[in-house]
């Protein structure tokens, strides 16, 4: 008799490990004066978010990951809402090389949020961007 595999058994990679996509992202926000570049002032990150099926996300963050918004969540279902209980962008990607993860794709976007004729700070836009990294695991 042929034995059923689950989505994620028969995607399995070398070494027995699941397949799959992860992707983080993360919104920042910077001022530019009049000095232009010379003086941008540019925020940390202040959150990670993380997208992707439950068990990579756990496997790969561990301890670190942030369920709080989806607790729960079995593990082959996606979830958008997870978040990195640490901010440094090259502590996650650390953590996805470790687990045989190579970055596929990266998307950034930028909007000028406030200028001084919208109530911001005199002589300075305020920028804000989202940025996505999209991982993957064959």
């Amino acid at each position: 008799a042929a034995r059923l595999l689950t989505p994620s058994q028969s995607r399995a990679g070398a070494g027995g490990r699941r397949s799959g996509y992860i992707t983080i992202g993360y919104r920042g926000s910077y001022t530019i004066g009049r000095e232009a570049q010379a003086d941008a002032k540019f925020r940390r990150v202040a959150r990670i978010t993380v997208c992707g099926k439950t068990a990579l996300a756990k496997e790969v963050f561990g301890e670190t990951l942030n369920e709080s918004r989806d607790p729960d969540r079995p593990p082959e279902r996606y979830t958008a809402r997870y978040y990195l209980k640490f901010n440094f962008l090259e502590q996650a990607f650390d953590r996805l090389s470790e687990a045989g993860f190579r970055m596929a794709a990266c998307s950034s976007t930028g909007t000028c949020a406030f200028a001084p004729e919208q109530g911001g700070p005199a002589d300075d836009k305020i920028w804000t961007s989202y940025t996505e990294y999209v991982f993957c695991r064959d």
